[in-house]
């Protein structure tokens, strides 16, 4: 192989990277923004050449801005930890045009990136088994809210929709399954307790 040809371990590589920020208030996404581009230039294994922020802008109610930073990072490692540890929305590589990689540095790699996605997949079972649970608790919360308000009286939607909180359409999902649990019944709009026999 040339000596010209550069490892791709140790090579310095010049970059175009964009980085994007969607929410609201606008002034918040901004300020976001500017204060994630001064972490990433205060990383001490990361080089900002230069940046170039756009102002924010609304879309479908949220405002929307990026970033373009020119950089050089040292090494194919540390530009793929660069990608998982801030999420850029796309890359470019300005230079080098070719990279040469030993077998064992290809596999020190993939294993690395295995073990980030397999981080990435607890975090996410764990967020999705949180959720469930919230989401479980927070069902029970409701159904119990609607048993109590329907213990003073006989009510219909909209009197429960003001109890509660939630909207008719909602609610009626609630509603709906109270009744299929025998614990309230329904006739004509009207929703009551079922009386538990002794």
């Amino acid at each position: 192989m040339p000596e010209e040809k550069l490892i791709a371990e140790q090579t310095h590589i010049r970059c175009k990277i964009i980085i994007e920020i969607l929410g609201k208030p606008k002034e918040h996404v901004e300020k976001t923004l500017k204060m994630y581009i001064e972490k990433i230039k205060n990383d001490p294994e990361l080089i900002v050449l230069n940046t170039q922020l756009s102002e924010a802008v609304e879309k479908e109610k949220l405002f929307a801005t990026f970033s373009e930073l020119d950089m050089v990072i040292k090494g194919i490692p540390k530009l793929i930890a660069f990608c998982f540890d801030y999420m850029p929305s796309s890359i470019e590589i300005i230079k080098p045009n070719e990279f040469i990689m030993k077998k064992s540095n290809v596999e020190d790699l993939i294993n690395d990136l295995q073990a980030r996605l397999h981080n990435v997949d607890m975090i996410v079972k764990n967020q999705k088994n949180e959720n469930d649970f919230l989401k479980q608790n927070l069902n029970k919360v409701v159904s119990n809210v609607v048993l109590i308000s329907l213990a003073t009286g006989n009510m219909d939607t909209v009197n429960l929709s003001k109890i509660t909180g939630i909207n008719d359409k909602e609610l009626n999902i609630f509603l709906d399954n109270l009744v299929k649990e025998n614990k309230i019944s329904e006739e004509k709009g009207i929703y009551s307790l079922v009386k538990k026999e002794n």
